[in-house]
């Protein structure tokens, strides 16, 4: 009974590994006035094994060299102290990123637009109002226009009953008219 107890600490003594140390190789510094990072190469000293592809064949021992990484552009501004140093070949700039040049022709130009920006940022405003106006004044004629014709239609309505009205009695045999206030009783000669 008691080996049963040292079953897990096997299984937890099997499972323990020791953390692998992973080099990875350094950019070497640049000069000042370099524009490439060079290629990284790392030595590997290889003793002597059999080849895994095949068997006939054993290598003995040697040194591969692998290039850990290619050569790639350097993106820094080279500096001589404190100073940038400028390319001899003047690179082209956005003209969104370039600052404006300062001239009393082009103050002047921009002045100019900065006032017709005004003048018609207000007329804007302007004709935002007087349309807002409009459209309520376009609303206010669309209810109109429907009462317009409801009271068109009750007006033919009532010109109808009247037209019925006024054939009517011409229609109906004629009773005799009293002379007095009595009302006409059918007992009576």
């Amino acid at each position: 009974m008691k080996t049963f107890y040292l079953v897990p600490l096997l299984f937890l003594s099997a499972c323990s590994t020791a953390p692998k140390l992973v080099l990875h190789p350094q950019p070497q510094p640049l000069a000042a006035d370099t524009v490439r990072y060079p290629e990284v190469l790392h030595a590997y000293h290889i003793g002597r094994y059999a080849d895994p592809n095949d068997d006939s064949l054993m290598h003995e021992r040697h040194i591969v060299y692998r290039v850990e990484e290619n050569t790639r552009w350097s993106l820094r501004t080279a500096t001589l102290g404190n100073t940038p140093v400028v390319p001899a070949v003047p690179l082209t700039r956005d003209a969104a990123f370039a600052p404006t040049p300062v001239n009393d022709a082009i103050l002047a130009e921009v002045n100019s637009q900065r006032l017709a920006t005004t003048e018609i940022m207000m007329q804007a405003r302007t004709l935002s109002t007087a349309l807002a106006h409009f459209q309520t004044a376009l609303a206010q004629t669309k209810t109109n226009l429907q009462e317009t014709a409801q009271l068109r239609a009750s007006v033919n309505e009532m010109k109808q009953r009247l037209d019925a009205l006024e054939t009517a009695p011409a229609q109906r045999p004629a009773t005799p008219i009293s002379t007095t206030n009595e009302a006409p009783d059918s007992l009576r000669p």
